[in-house]
Formats: C-alpha cells, sequence, structure tokens
C-alpha cells in the first residue's frame, strides 16, 4: 500500500490532480501506433493523448411540472430546469431564490412516460383537456380548491396511472408536449460547453419500483422518430428493451436504459426470473445487458449499493436506508427480497448467471442521480431542494410527509430523504455523443453529492512506482483497463492489481478512506464478497480483527460545521488482491468515503432554529462507487 498526499491546499490538489487522473476509455484504446507515440520521448507528456482526461458531472434522472406527478404540485418548467442545471438562479414553486454551487455538464429531464405533458396543458385550460369529464373535475379542484383539497386531487391523479388505460388519452398532446422538450433540449444543448441528453421515463406505475430512464444518443430529429413508451404500452420491462430495440435498428442510432430505486422493489428489480415469473433465458439476459448498462446506486430515496443484512461484515452498509415497504408502501419488506434490490448483490448474482446462461445481466456500471420532482438537481446539503414541491426548504419539512402510505408505519417523513446523488463520467469531451458513450462502456461512477474525483484502474503489474508519478493514467491506460472494463485468462502466478486515486471535493470534506469491494464466484458456485481498505488518511492501523480504525469526527451540530483537520485531501494506492484465486470469476470496484460531515438536516435546523426528534441524523459520511472491473478465466 502506498498513500500520497500532494497538495496541502484544496486548491493546488484539484491543479495536480488535473493530470493525475487521466485516464483511457475501454472502448477508445489507442492502437498499437497511439501506444508507440506515446511512449516516444516528448517535449510535452500530453502530445498524443486520445483518451478522457475530464469528468463531466450531470443527474440523468430529474423531474419538472410536465412529470403527472410533479406537475401537481411543482410550477417550473423544463426550461427553468435546464437553466438552473447551468448554473443560473432560478425561482422555486413557492417563491424561493435557488441555485447551484456550481453549475452541472450534463442533464437529463427524465420526466414521466405517462400522459406526458398533461399537467401543464391541464393547469393552462386546454380545452381537449377540459372536455374530458374527468379533466374538468382536476383543473377545478388543481386551480379553485383549497389545499387539502389540492393535495387529495393531486394524490388521485398520481392513483389513477396505475390503471390499464391513461384516465386522459390525447396521443397529440403526448407528441406535441415530447417535441417541445426535444427542441428545448436542443436549444440548451452547447456542445463543449453543457450537454442537454434527451430522455424520458418510463414508469411501471404500482408498488414495486421497475422504473427506468431512457437516454437518447441522439438529437431531436432522432428522438422525435417516436414518443415516450410509457406503462400503458407494457408494464413490462422485457418489452420496454424490444421497444428500444426495434428503435434502433429502424433509426440505426443508439438508446439506453438506466434502472433505478431497486431498493423499493420488493425483490423485483434483479430478480432471475423473467417479468411472468419464468426462469431467466439467455436472450432476456443479453438484451438487459445491452441496454441497461448502468444502474443508479443512490438518489433521494436512499442508497442502494449495499444492505447490512446482505453485507453483515461490512461497517458502512447501512447508508440512507430505506427498507420498510416498497414504492408507495402498499406491501412490507421481508428480508428475502433484500438480495434482489442491491446493487453488490446483483453484480454477485450476475456472476451465478452468467455460469449458468452464458451472459451476465447484471454486468452494469454505476451512476447516482437525484429523482428530484422540483425540476432542481439540487442535493449538496447545504443546498438541499427536497423529493418534491412540498417539501422546499422551511422550518418543519424535516416532518412533513414525502410519501405517504395506506400502513402509517411505511409513510416516509422529510427528514429521511437523502440528499444525493450525482453521476461522475469520464469522457473525451462535454458532448451527447461523448458522454453516451462513457456510460455505453461503463467508464462512471455514483456519488452521493460529492463531486470528489475518482480513478480506478485495473491489471497484472500496477506497483507503488505507479503512484509516484503525477501521470499514473499513463500506466492505467497502457497496463490495464479503466472502471467499465475486463480482464481475463490471468498470466501464470499473476493477481489482479488496481490502481485507484480520489481527490476530495473542495467544497466538502476530506476523505476517510478508499476501499476495494471484491465480489466472486467461489469453487461449490456460491456468491461471496469481501471489502478491503486499501489507502486510508492519517497514521491509523488496522487492529487485531483486520478492521481499520474510525477517522474521527469534527462536525458541531449546533452551528453545522466541521473541519478537515482529519482524513486526507486526496490518495492514492496500489493494490494487489492477496486472495485471488485464476479459475473463480469475480468484479472489483472501488468505494471512496468521506470523513463525518453535517447532514443536511443540522444544516436545516440551524438555518431555522429547530429541534427535531432524536432519531434524525445530523451526520453524514459521503461516498462514491466506481464501476466495477471484471474478472473472468477465460476471455
Amino acid at each position: 500500500m502506498r498513500v500520497r498526499s500532494f497538495a496541502m491546499s484544496c486548491g493546488l490538489a484539484l491543479f495536480a490532480f488535473c493530470a493525475l487522473v487521466t485516464s483511457a476509455s475501454a472502448d477508445q484504446l489507442p492502437t498499437k501506433a497511439g501506444v508507440a507515440e506515446l511512449a516516444t520521448p516528448q517535449f510535452s507528456p500530453y502530445a498524443g493523448r486520445n483518451f478522457p482526461t475530464q469528468v463531466f458531472w450531470g443527474d440523468t434522472h430529474l423531474h419538472t411540472a410536465v412529470s403527472v406527478d410533479a406537475g401537481t404540485m411543482n410550477r417550473i418548467g423544463q426550461e427553468d430546469a435546464f437553466r438552473f442545471a447551468r448554473g443560473e438562479e432560478v425561482t422555486t414553486t413557492h417563491g424561493l431564490r435557488a441555485k447551484l454551487s456550481r453549475p452541472l455538464d450534463f442533464l437529463v429531464i427524465a420526466d414521466h412516460a405517462e400522459m406526458y405533458g398533461l399537467m401543464p396543458q391541464l393547469l393552462s385550460g386546454d380545452q381537449e383537456i377540459l372536455s374530458t369529464e374527468i379533466g374538468k373535475k382536476w383543473y377545478d379542484a388543481l386551480t379553485t380548491g383549497d389545499d387539502v383539497k389540492k393535495f387529495d386531487t393531486a394524490m388521485e391523479i398520481v392513483v389513477s396511472l396505475s390503471g390499464d388505460e391513461p384516465p386522459i388519452k390525447s396521443d397529440k398532446a403526448v407528441r406535441d408536449a415530447w417535441q417541445a422538450y426535444t427542441a428545448l433540449a436542443d436549444k440548451y444543448n452547447d456542445p463543449g460547453r453543457f450537454t442537454a441528453l434527451i430522455g424520458y421515463e418510463w414508469t411501471a406505475i404500482g408498488g414495486d419500483n421497475l422504473h427506468r430512464n431512457v437516454i437518447f444518443r441522439g438529437d431531436s430529429s432522432v428522438a422525435n422518430r417516436t414518443v415516450p413508451f410509457s406503462q400503458f404500452d407494457s408494464k413490462n420491462p422485457e418489452d420496454l428493451w424490444r421497444h428500444l430495440a426495434a428503435f434502433e435498428k429502424e433509426t440505426g442510432t443508439n438508446v439506453l436504459a438506466i434502472p433505478h430505486n431497486g431498493n423499493l422493489s420488493n425483490g423485483r428489480m434483479f430478480t432471475v426470473e423473467t417479468f411472468a415469473g419464468k426462469p431467466l433465458t439467455k436472450e432476456l439476459a443479453a438484451m438487459r445487458a445491452q441496454y441497461e448498462p448502468l444502474v443508479e446506486a443512490t438518489q433521494i430515496k436512499g442508497d442502494g449499493e449495499a444492505h447490512p443484512m446482505l453485507s453483515p461484515n461490512d461497517e458502512f452498509a447501512d447508508y440512507e436506508t430505506w427498507d420498510k415497504s416498497n414504492l408507495n408502501g402498499t406491501q412490507a419488506k421481508t428480508p428475502d427480497m433484500l438480495q434482489w434490490e442491491y446493487a453488490r448483490e446483483a453484480l454477485k448474482t450476475g456472476l451465478r448467471l452468467e455460469k449458468e446462461l452464458g451472459v451476465n445481466p447484471f454486468k452494469f456500471g454505476m451512476i447516482g442521480s437525484t429523482d428530484s420532482h422540483t425540476s432542481f438537481a439540487a442535493v449538496e446539503e447545504e443546498n438541499f431542494f427536497g423529493k418534491h414541491s412540498g417539501v422546499e426548504p422551511e422550518p418543519h419539512r424535516w416532518e412533513h410527509v414525502v410519501i405517504e402510505a395506506p400502513d402509517p408505519n411505511f409513510t416516509i417523513k422529510g427528514w429521511q430523504q437523502a440528499a444525493g446523488g450525482y453521476a461522475g463520467v469520464w469522457a473525451t469531451e462535454n458532448t451527447r455523443e461523448a458522454i453516451f458513450d462513457a456510460m455505453k462502456r461503463k467508464e462512471t461512477y455514483a456519488t452521493t453529492g460529492p463531486r470528489m474525483l475518482v480513478r480506478f484502474f485495473g491489471g497484472w503489474d500496477f506497483t507503488d512506482a505507479d503512484t509516484q508519478t503525477r501521470l499514473p493514467a499513463n500506466a492505467g491506460y497502457a497496463r490495464g483497463v479503466p472502471m467499465g472494463g475486463d480482464l481475463s485468462n490471468a498470466p501464470s502466478g499473476k493477481a489482479p492489481s488496481f490502481l485507484v486515486a480520489a481527490l476530495k471535493d473542495p467544497y466538502s470534506g476530506n476523505l476517510d478512506r478508499v476501499q476495494i469491494v471484491k465480489g466472486w464466484l467461489d469453487k461449490d458456485g456460491k456468491t461471496q464478497e469481501k471489502v478491503y481498505d486499501v489507502v486510508w488518511g492519517g497514521d491509523r492501523k488496522p487492529g487485531a480483527d483486520g478492521k481499520l480504525p474510525p477517522v474521527g469526527n469534527t462536525v458541531n451540530v449546533g452551528s453545522a460545521s466541521w473541519s478537515n483537520t482529519i482524513g486526507a485531501p486526496e490518495l492514492i494506492a496500489a493494490w494487489t488482491d492477496p486472495d485471488f484465486d485464476p479459475d473463480q470469476s469475480a468484479f472489483y470496484y472501488a468505494r471512496v468515503i468521506e470523513i463525518p460531515t453535517p447532514r443536511w438536516t443540522a444544516y436545516e435546523a440551524k438555518r431555522f432554529d429547530v429541534d427535531m426528534s432524536d432519531d434524525v441524523p445530523m451526520t453524514t459520511q459521503e461516498r462514491a462507487y466506481t464501476s466495477p472491473i471484471w474478472y473472468s478465466p477465460k476471455g
């Protein structure tokens, strides 16, 4: 293990790290001539590079007033959502001034496919909508009713989407709203500065959350050749994949889907069965792997990387856990459901399925996104605007209802919201094509909000010497693969080695540690896992049990402050798997943990001078999860 701390100030560390963490893309590796060119002495060490040198930050899961559920309360449209993401100041539904600390690099406004664009049309008094009995009823209640009636009507509208047919059907209204959105995305797409990817959310309405965000690589001329595929077309995700396959064949362009919120699917997101409950086939496994290269591992509705019951030896597994019920609180969650809901367990299941079927349907990378229904991709702890417009910052939002369940035990209160997350994408440039391609090759990582920089390479001969240079990515690129890549056929006597580097977000906490999470298929065909601490801040040493002592805690809850006097601003290490078996399939991903910092609830308590109940957490340890690197005994 090698620990490096290159600069004491954030500014110097950030400057240095821009050189530290450059890397190659799995599908953009240079030719042999390109490698030779890099090896040729140059005056500039950057000459000849053709691989990603920047991470771009974004949100692939934002809702505006165009989504039916959001639009019952949210009055902020798609244009203001783009403006906000680009760094402009925007006024919220309830009149608050809002702005990001730093602009995002890209955004997907993923409004719900179901009755796409209905709410703005309804509230504007569109005559086609008001000509229906239910449209007139909803309009009157939302525009003239009291707050209780408005809320009850909003819930009625959301529940109405659970049927087999839309309560208000207008193909023209959907197409007009979709084409208005795609035109707006083209308007705000500014190659090199800001990317507006076109997308929508396919929402299998019901308690067991199987939602996907669909993202197009192309512009409006491509996206307008279809309309959002909704649950009224099919509630079966397999039909969504078939629809995407047909679209690609017809248009010659690419599209992908990102599953989210597996933690609220009550055992259905990563099941080994088809939607109809039959054994998974090789064909469907291949379709899932092709069209779902990423998974949303963290967001406002809880963290989905790991669960303490599934990973009892992982002291960091219980993070922003939502595990009482399904999405709408209509069914209690039972322990047997958990293994089909969390990303780490799904990655392990994928190894087993690959052996059985010859295809790994869960060979996915990781991202985070918000799932905010406020139109604002704002998830920094001190700048968190909540899940929906009914829980914008105000003195008592911590105890307001965010999700009301039929069983009060499953109702979600405001304080249970997690201020997360964002997607980090290593791409060659800030364009639709480059960001989409990086997502397809899984050169991405998830964070719970902070914009920490993380690089992760796998190979066969990384050593401490590779951590000494300011350009370790040259080694990572030339002798290994980046996150999302594959290793196979271990050379005789070799074990996989990994080069991992992380730099703190200058607006957030120092780094506690970097871990590598390994999952593998043992000789008996059973899945196993282990978490390794590979590099950490301070002079701590693992105890007799092999566990690293906690980093400490400098948080002052009363003042919602902390000091970066513990941890490290940046960490880098070369690590070799000490337990490697060349005959066993495995995956590895890096998890970066920050020191404790104030949670959004602590900022809220200070801001409004309120006392919250004892069960409300006031500190957090933010984190990042990279996409895995897979090892296969056979290439």
